[in-house]
């Protein structure tokens, strides 16, 4: 993909119109050219040369209507990074949504509708990479937020089956540490032990699944600790999932609400189900736990930020759909009673205190706790149950 910093006017090597947009045409087409007016005093009021060379980059990629992946393959940037990247351009443009982004690109005259993608006069040097090997971005993905899947150099790859998907899995989730022999035969096969000469035989079989390209080296590495994935070659979701709530967090206490939910709403579409489904061990049992946990946590924090900007409609949709999904979570029972208040839904958030109540009853033989009593008890006074009921399980 052409870099924006050759000078204007000068033909792309990628087709314009769209057959040069296969797949990538309805971008362009859902915002439309009326769009344009909409936003044409952003283009007159803010100059691209605001942007760092390599956001130029991305939003000239994005109005050639690539999507995320492939702008982070162009860019070789890890994919979660393209959507906090996209973030700062909004804010610095004052633009209100990717949609006005794409628009953007062509009021400046970074891209020209019929003509072709074209390149401001800008930066000697700054230009679109290509990734051409592992160095520039991660040669492994690994996939946890769901069935276990990896992808080698951008392509599939079959890790073999379960419990050499487990092992990979152990490594992934250790990123900075070496695993021991020990660990992994008690983390993936736990008291059905086979010994431990099995654990060298799946390791062996995923570096030859895992190799680096044609070198004969592997994404596995071994010292005297264990075993562990090297550095700088792999991505894990598990991570990218903390990274972005890392940044969301940083966001909130920078008063950018707005930045905090969009980040947080990133991480949170990186679950794809129950997390290692399917995968066996002990590990793989504690894990899922663990991270279900943690996808709670963070629609808890989603749902309260955007309660704070006034968007109770969204935070209700979002909180509806996590209390069926957990019908004894508290916290979340709790949180959906304030939302449906705000909202002037007193009855049916009595109706959640109520339903809540029965279940706990039923299946735990337990009584609401203070948390659930504290927001029933403001549903009927009128009043707000305090402001910590919606940070429970931020995390």
């Amino acid at each position: 993909m052409p870099s924006p910093s050759a000078p204007q006017g000068r033909p792309s090597g990628r087709p314009s119109g769209p057959s040069g947009h296969t797949g990538h045409t309805s971008h362009r087409g859902n915002t439309g050219h009326a769009g344009r007016a909409g936003h044409a005093g952003h283009a007159s009021r803010t100059s691209p040369t605001t942007l760092t060379a390599q956001e130029r980059e991305l939003l000239y990629a994005l109005g050639c209507g690539l999507g995320d992946a492939e702008i982070a393959s162009a860019l070789a940037l890890p994919e979660h990074a393209v959507a906090g990247q996209l973030g700062r351009i909004l804010v610095k443009l004052g633009l209100p949504d990717r949609a006005a982004a794409i628009v953007y690109a062509f009021d400046c005259g970074l891209v020209v509708p019929g003509q072709g993608p074209r390149r401001p006069t800008a930066t000697p040097g700054a230009g679109v990479r290509r990734r051409t090997g592992p160095a520039p971005g991660p040669w492994l993905r690994v996939s946890v937020l769901g069935p276990m899947r990896a992808w080698l150099a951008g392509q599939p790859v079959d890790v073999g089956p379960v419990r050499q998907q487990a092992v990979l899995a152990a490594l992934a989730l250790s990123p900075d540490r070496s695993v021991s022999q020990r660990e992994l035969l008690d983390g993936v096969w736990g008291m059905e032990s086979p010994g431990a000469n099995v654990v060298p035989v799946y390791v062996y079989r995923l570096r030859k699944s895992l190799r680096l390209g044609e070198s004969p080296g592997s994404v596995i590495r071994r010292d005297r600790y264990g075993y562990g994935l090297v550095r700088g070659v792999a991505e894990v979701d598990v991570t990218c999932v903390e990274e972005l709530a890392t940044e969301a967090g940083a966001a909130e206490r920078a008063g950018d609400l707005s930045e905090a939910v969009r980040l947080c709403a990133r991480a949170l579409e990186l679950f794809r189900g129950e997390p290692l489904a399917g995968l066996p061990g002990p590990l793989a049992e504690l894990e899922r736990l663990r991270l279900a946990e943690r996808r709670v946590a963070l629609a808890q924090r989603k749902a309260d930020w955007l309660l704070r900007l006034g968007r109770d409609a969204e935070a209700i949709a979002g909180l509806s759909a996590l209390a069926l999904e957990e019908p004894l979570n508290e916290p979340v029972a709790a949180l959906l009673m304030r939302a449906l208040q705000r909202g002037g839904r007193r009855a049916e958030a009595l109706a959640v205190f109520d339903r809540t109540a029965r279940r706990l009853a039923a299946d735990l033989e337990v009584a609401p706790g203070e948390l659930l009593l504290r927001a029933r008890w403001a549903v009927l006074r009128g009043g707000s149950a305090g402001s910590g009921l919606g940070r429970a399980g931020a995390a």
